[in-house]
């Protein structure tokens, strides 16, 4: 049942994704509410420095396969990394791309990869979390109820006495 629970964001209270995510001293949150899966500035900063000339994204509506520089983004919808073909996300294959490109040197590519690995972690134990609290707050509910229904039956016998 915890599985089925989802980590919501602290500012919009939408779904969050285990990869795109912030946590401060108030809870988890997106990086971008208004964008919930987009690349974090490390991953940004990864592509920029070593990925610029080959292709990182691949669309599977039109079968391209594109560079950075060739991928679209609307300004206005405040979507990034989109194909310039057909307009799709291209966001989760070009995330796919630098977790396992070859031209990042090993070292960063496994930091990044624990990055990742702990982000989602994080938010899979949040809702763990979630679901047990959710548990003992039905728990607690339900003692509240007996309390209630007990006393609601005992009282009226005190009164009678």
């Amino acid at each position: 049942m915890a599985d089925q629970q989802q980590v919501t964001c602290l500012k919009c209270s939408r779904m969050m994704p285990g990869d795109s995510i912030i946590f401060g001293p108030a809870g988890l949150s997106h990086i971008d509410c208004r964008r919930p899966r987009t690349l974090s500035a490390e991953e940004r900063a990864l592509l920029f420095t070593y990925c610029l000339d080959h292709p990182i994204g691949k669309c599977v509506a039109c079968a391209g396969d594109f560079k950075l520089p060739e991928m679209a983004s609307d300004a206005l919808g405040g979507r990034t990394l989109l194909c310039p073909r057909c307009r799709r996300e291209l966001t989760e294959s070009v995330r796919a791309h630098l977790y396992s490109c070859a031209i990042l040197p090993e070292d960063i590519r496994r930091r990044a990869q624990a990055v990742r690995e702990a982000a989602q972690s994080l938010t899979k134990e949040s809702r763990e979390l979630r679901g047990t609290s959710d548990v003992l707050i039905r728990e607690a509910e339900a003692a509240l109820h007996a309390l209630r229904e007990t006393m609601r039956v005992s009282l009226p016998n005190q009164g009678n006495a």
